[in-house]
């Protein structure tokens, strides 16, 4: 670094031999320079950078030939580096031609993606002439760096661009109906895939019913634009840059404040760097796919739950007070067709009507009533109970209980389960109790 002043300006970055490096190193190296008041890296010294070789000025680049004194201005950049001219050429390749004559319109962001496609795999990066038909700008915005190039071989595809109406687009005119310019793409789309000629602008405007004076300097020939003298050069960078332009040098339409921080797209894009994002590929689509899927999860979840927090949290028991019938509906002994609905037994005596409540007073199992044996067992440890549901074995430790029931106003035994009468072991009874039972 010490023979920086004779070679060149390294500033930050790495002596030779250094590896590759990336749009944000060099970004960050513009932005040192801005910042320095050094002069910046130019298109031959970024493609080197890239490419990590060595740049023109450095030892093992190629050298620069100093330009004579009486050579022309115009002759500096062309002697300045071999890159810069097929760089600025106007020759549209091959492959971009297909690819316009296809009829589809780039997008800014398509084209900054090529770009870094270009850069990795080491291919000559698109040119302004190429940039501007995938954009489909007109060809003038970039003729006046290409006029000294080679005629343009994309000439059909820029006279495709213009032209007379076809019959087929008069008739469609004629019809009154006005498309839209989603119509006209997808128009464009079947003419690529079924291999017929695109519309040109005139019947683009005729279709979406422009007037035509409007898209006459966007049909303007390509030979034309080509054979235009180099004095139309003032005029054409009088006006804004040009979409390509703009995507070959890295700039945004927005203005920023003082300088952007180092690292960042910004600084990238202030240096003349294009930023490009990650590549629209299938497994970055499936990601974002699981991601928002997650997300949509996890907001939906918590949506449930945040509702049910409203919602009572409620136990639906069964009625304790209910009607069985008329007392002349019931004879002598133990009635059991309650139990399952009711857990009630009614039971009849020679003088009153009461109801046994069906659970064992030992761990409060329900009973089975035996006809045979005349009495109530329970199965789980084997306590036993008379008719009348008087404990006579095992170890319950008293009677079983009886609800509370009486005589409705229509005539018929209202039950009352949740009031219950208890003979307590060493204790008084309460079986005798009014509501205990009805006398018959």
């Amino acid at each position: 670094m010490a023979d920086e002043s004779k070679t060149g300006i390294l500033g930050r970055l790495p002596p030779l031999p250094r590896a590759a490096l990336n749009n944000s190193v060099i970004g960050m190296e513009q932005a040192y320079r801005q910042r320095k008041g050094l002069p910046l890296l130019t298109d031959a010294d970024i493609e080197a950078l890239k490419a990590g070789q060595p740049m023109p000025w450095e030892v093992g680049g190629v050298p620069a030939a100093p330009a004579p004194a009486s050579a022309p201005p115009a002759a500096a950049p062309a002697a300045r580096s071999p890159v810069a001219p097929a760089a600025a050429a106007g020759t549209i390749s091959e492959e971009v031609a297909k690819w316009v004559a296809q009829g589809n319109k780039w997008s800014k962001s398509t084209i900054a993606a090529e770009q870094a496609r270009r850069g990795r795999k080491g291919l000559p990066p698109l040119n302004t002439a190429e940039m501007s038909a995938l954009l489909g700008e007109p060809v003038e915005a970039s003729a006046p760096a290409s006029a000294a190039a080679a005629p343009v071989p994309a000439a059909p595809a820029a006279k495709a661009a213009s032209g007379p109406i076809s019959a087929e687009v008069a008739k469609w005119v004629a019809e009154g109906k006005k498309w839209s310019k989603s119509t006209i793409a997808a128009e464009q789309a079947r003419r690529g895939r079924k291999g017929l000629p695109a519309l040109t602008d005139s019947e683009v405007a005729a279709l979406l019913g422009e007037p035509a004076a409007a898209e006459a300097p966007a049909a303007a020939p390509v030979t034309a634009a080509v054979a235009k003298p180099a004095a139309a050069a003032p005029r054409a960078a009088a006006g804004p840059p040009s979409a390509a332009a703009t995507v070959g040098r890295g700039e945004g339409s927005n203005t920023y404040v003082g300088t952007p921080a180092v690292g960042t797209s910004r600084a990238a894009a202030a240096a003349g760097v294009a930023s490009v994002g990650p590549e629209d590929n299938d497994i970055n689509q499936s990601r974002r796919r699981f991601a928002w899927a997650a997300f949509a999860a996890f907001m939906t979840a918590w949506f449930i739950a945040f509702f049910r927090f409203f919602l009572p949290r409620t136990l639906f028991e069964p009625a304790t007070s209910f009607k069985i019938g008329y007392p002349a509906d019931f004879g002598l002994g133990v009635d059991t067709k309650f139990q399952q609905k009711y857990r009630i037994w009614v039971d009849r005596t020679p003088d009153r009507i009461f109801v046994i409540y069906a659970r064992c007073t030992h761990l409060g199992c329900t009973p089975d009533w035996k006809p045979a044996e005349n009495k109530f067992k329970c199965p789980c440890h084997g306590s036993g109970y008379d008719s009348e549901g008087v404990n006579f074995e095992g170890p319950a430790p008293r009677p079983m209980d009886r609800a509370n029931v009486s005589i409705a106003p229509d005539g018929q035994i209202l039950v009352d389960v949740s009031k219950l009468y208890q003979w307590p072991k060493g204790q008084p009874s309460a079986f005798n109790d009014p509501g205990a039972y009805l006398p018959t």
